[in-house]
């Protein structure tokens, strides 16, 4: 019996745990989307596994549906691979572990996958039914979406007829998300030169922070690990002859990074150094209380590497990342409350040739967007670094005259009794890139309630994932 068993959509929550046991974060998707690939051949579905493993599948409409427009539903396969600094999981091989809490499913110390394995659950429980009435559908089912829409990205709209797409990656029962903002993901690399570590080391961590969603949650100011980092190795480089060794935190660029840590070793005298760390870990903490309390920082005697940066390189490293633009840079003017444009440092790593900086950078604003890259690499290049842009995607313009929108408004009023919320997000999601694939698509997109998505406290509303269904079949229903 599985930790979902018995509960209600009965397919969805078979579906959603069965795709939980495999293996699937971003640039590891050849198990599911091979999985995806069997579960159609096994129902004699007409499946397209593309070259960069992309699937499609075809159902044709129901018993009065045949001859009716084709609907495409749409997700992503792959999740953000996220888990507590003392929770052992290799997300290369080992499920899922999941549990309940109340209304809520969550992983066990990492990410749950809900963003956006529901919207896979929903998929198969539609293509796997035979009492639902529906429309012929196309799923369309999308690697490598948290890394920048790379699946997307490779999309052939050939294969499509449809020209309504319902997207399933939001996160908010009753809120329809109708625009969003197009994004890109820069990494700036700083050479790295060494000499010989002498003096005492010592190792500095950053953690306790709730981390987030950079496009979901980034208006919420939660304190960045890699930028608290930065502020104390800059303090600490105006008191003590200090070298870095090693810099490193966060591991998606579109996660808010929660834990950064530093290997650093002072020349000298050391004197006072934990106190000196505790200054600013004192007035970062100070300043981000309230959205982050549980923030903390130490620094430890270490065992004395055998190299470190430079003094110059250490100067330009500490420098940078106290430098590097990190959060919300515009809001819009137009939608109250909507952030416009924002960066977030998510990785800081430290490989034997460069340090490396890596940002998800936000616009709804394409020339904003374009602005945010320049100055990145105009920062970047004074000290010698290098930026590269190594994927960027169109934002997802309004459609005032969408019908699929003004459907589900009617639709969730008529179920629920109330009205739905029309917004636009300061997040990707794939309906831009989808929408120069596939022309004239009128498009929507909808979930259920998720929450502290991209963290190992991610969990998803078990009610909600149930109301959220019955209206995507209450809208299928009624496209003849």
């Amino acid at each position: 019996m599985g930790v979902l068993s018995g509960l209600k959509p009965e397919k969805v929550m078979r579906y959603f745990e069965e795709i939980s046991m495999i293996p699937r974060g971003s640039g590891n998707e050849k198990g599911i989307s091979d999985y995806l690939k069997s579960f159609a051949e096994a129902r004699g579905l007409e499946v397209v596994q593309d070259e960069v493993l992309n699937i499609i599948i075809r159902k044709n409409g129901s018993p009065g549906y045949e001859d009716s427009p084709a609907v495409i539903l749409q997700g992503h396969m792959d999740m953000v691979n996220e888990k507590n600094k003392d929770t052992v999981h290799d997300f290369m091989n080992d499920p899922l572990k999941l549990r309940i809490v109340d209304d809520y499913i969550y992983a066990s110390g990492t990410t749950l996958g809900a963003d956006n394995g529901i919207a896979i659950a929903y998929a198969l429980a539609v293509l796997d039914s035979d009492d639902i009435s529906h429309p012929p559908l196309e799923v369309l089912v999308t690697v490598e979406e948290e890394t920048g829409l790379l699946g997307a990205a490779k999309v052939d709209g050939s294969h499509f007829h449809g020209k309504t797409l319902i997207n399933l990656d939001s996160e908010e029962e009753g809120v329809f998300l109708v625009s969003c903002a197009g994004g890109a993901r820069q990494i700036v690399s700083l050479p790295v030169v060494h000499e010989a570590a002498e003096g005492s080391a010592f190792r500095i961590q950053v953690k306790g922070l709730k981390g987030g969603h950079s496009g979901m949650e980034i208006h919420k100011e939660r304190g960045n690990s890699n930028k608290i980092l930065g502020r104390i190795l800059h303090h600490l480089c105006k008191k003590y002859d200090l070298r870095i060794t090693e810099i490193s935190g966060g591991s998606k660029m579109n996660a808010i990074p929660r834990e950064s840590e530093a290997l650093v070793v002072v020349r000298g005298d050391a004197d006072g150094f934990e106190k000196e760390v505790q200054i600013v870990a004192g007035v970062a903490l100070a300043e981000i209380k309230t959205q982050d309390p549980e923030l903390k920082v130490t620094a430890e005697s270490a065992s004395l590497p055998s190299e470190t940066f430079t003094k110059e390189t250490t100067g330009k490293a500490e420098e940078l990342l106290l430098l590097l633009p990190d959060g919300v840079l515009n809001y819009s003017q137009d939608i109250p409350g909507l952030v416009e444009t924002s960066l977030n440092l998510g990785v800081l790593q430290t490989d034997e040739k460069s340090v490396k900086f890596e940002f998800a950078v936000r616009s709804s604003v394409e020339t904003r967007k374009k602005l945010t890259l320049e100055k990145v690499r105009t920062l970047a290049a004074s000290y010698g670094a290098v930026a590269e842009v190594s994927s960027s995607y169109p934002g997802w313009n309004y459609d005032r005259d969408s019908k699929i929108r003004q459907r589900f408004i009617d639709t969730y009023k008529r179920l629920y009794g109330k009205n739905a919320e029309v917004t636009a997000i300061h997040a990707g999601v794939e309906c831009g890139l989808l929408s120069e694939k596939i022309d004239g698509l009128d498009m929507i997109s909808l979930g259920p309630d998720m929450f502290d998505v991209h963290t190992p406290e991610e969990h998803i509303s078990i009610s909600s994932i149930a109301r959220t269904y019955d209206l995507l079949l209450e809208v299928l229903r009624d496209l003849r």
